[in-house]
């Protein structure tokens, strides 16, 4: 089979981007990185590029056939209209609601694939998700929880900003869509707090927005309840709360993001844990199915990679197999949930989250793989 493209350009040379660049070089892609500012001694063709220059922009993507964004989510409209005027595949991480529903309005005028949230939440909880709602005759509830945290924490907060401070003020700030008792509604972020215990780690889960994706739409009329909720260290929910309700730091996103990074920088050492169950029928038996993981920092072409960076640059890069070796549609909006936990697992990218089971289940590989394995 012919690959539908096996050139990329990797947009956002940080710690997440510059990993994407180079599994995909790894997994066999040719790559470029741009970036305003270049990393020293890349081990791809990198080249300055200014996503706000339009030009700039499209001269770049012109030299390949998919774009990947790892930019802040306010830069992914604008580089995705541009792929898609030069004819470009694209890819992004967004968890922004708006972004993402421009993204999919783009995508019903151009005969491209547009996949965004193909980061770990959105994107690879709802695949795992989907996978274990697949065994149900009929579904009482789908419950997703993602937690990146400072393996070692300290202070009250018990976290670290090792993802964009901008993501995480929108997660904690923006509305929530949900399902709750067959409805779909909107809740507010920071509520609905909930004990969770993973490896005998005591942990609390709470709201946040965007690690649905779409699958509100998807599961529409199919599930009685439906969330999706971060995970973090006792504690964290009220003091975030207090942070930005009380002395109103809701008001300044940015300033409210600085102060945090300044306050808690990031880790080396963090924690990635997975916690998805589903609850339904089979038949006239009610059970309950679960996925849990945890996920450490690794070893990836001689350096070590944190869990966040690892778990989000691998869940990109997997359906950047899967869609060019032709296992997911040629062109339209690509939904997280339509990708099979099989295939994505088969992947050269997808198979480091089976090299690491703690805890809950392991899933079956499919037989094969991808052809670009290193």
């Amino acid at each position: 089979m012919v690959p539908l493209f096996d050139t990329t350009l990797v947009l956002g040379l940080g710690k997440v981007g510059h990993l994407v660049a180079e599994l995909l070089q790894l997994t066999g892609f040719s790559v470029i990185g741009g970036d305003l500012k270049l990393p020293a001694q890349p081990s791809f063709p990198v080249r300055t590029v200014d996503v706000n220059r339009a030009d700039d922009l499209a001269a770049a993507c012109r030299q390949v056939g998919a774009v990947i964004s790892c930019l802040p989510y306010h830069c992914n409209r604008r580089v995705a209209e541009i792929a898609a005027a030069t004819g470009c595949h694209y890819f992004d991480l967004t968890e922004d609601v708006p972004t993402t529903r421009a993204i999919r309005d783009l995508s019903q005028h151009h005969p491209l694939v547009f996949a965004p949230q193909c980061g770990l939440a959105p994107g690879f909880i709802a695949i795992a998700g989907t996978y274990l709602a697949r065994s149900f005759q009929r579904i009482r509830s789908i419950k997703l929880r993602v937690g990146a945290l400072p393996k070692y924490p300290s202070g009250l907060l018990g976290y670290a900003f090792n993802w964009s401070p901008a993501g995480v003020m929108n997660e904690y700030l923006n509305d929530c869509e949900v399902i709750e008792d067959g409805v779909r509604k909107w809740i507010s972020p920071l509520e609905w707090l909930e004990t969770i215990v993973i490896d005998g780690v005591q942990l609390e889960a709470f709201t946040t927005s965007g690690g649905l994706g779409s699958m509100c739409e998807s599961f529409a009329g199919r599930v009685a309840n439906l969330d999706y909720k971060s995970i973090r260290y006792p504690g964290h929910a009220k003091l975030m709360n207090f942070f930005l309700h009380e002395l109103l730091m809701r008001e300044n996103r940015e300033q409210a993001g600085t102060i945090l990074v300044n306050a808690k920088p990031p880790v080396s050492d963090d924690v990635v844990y997975i916690h998805v169950s589903v609850e339904g029928w089979r038949d006239t038996n009610l059970s309950r199915q679960e996925f849990v993981r945890v996920y450490d920092p690794i070893l990836i072409a001689g350096a070590t990679r944190r869990a966040i960076a690892w778990t989000t640059a691998a869940s990109i890069c997997a359906v950047v197999e899967l869609v060019t070796l032709g296992h997911l549609p040629a062109s339209g909006f690509l939904k997280q949930e339509e990708i099979m936990l099989e295939s994505f697992l088969a992947t050269a990218n997808g198979r480091l989250f089976n090299n690491q089971p703690h805890g809950g289940r392991r899933i079956p590989l499919a037989d094969g793989g991808s052809p670009h394995a290193a």
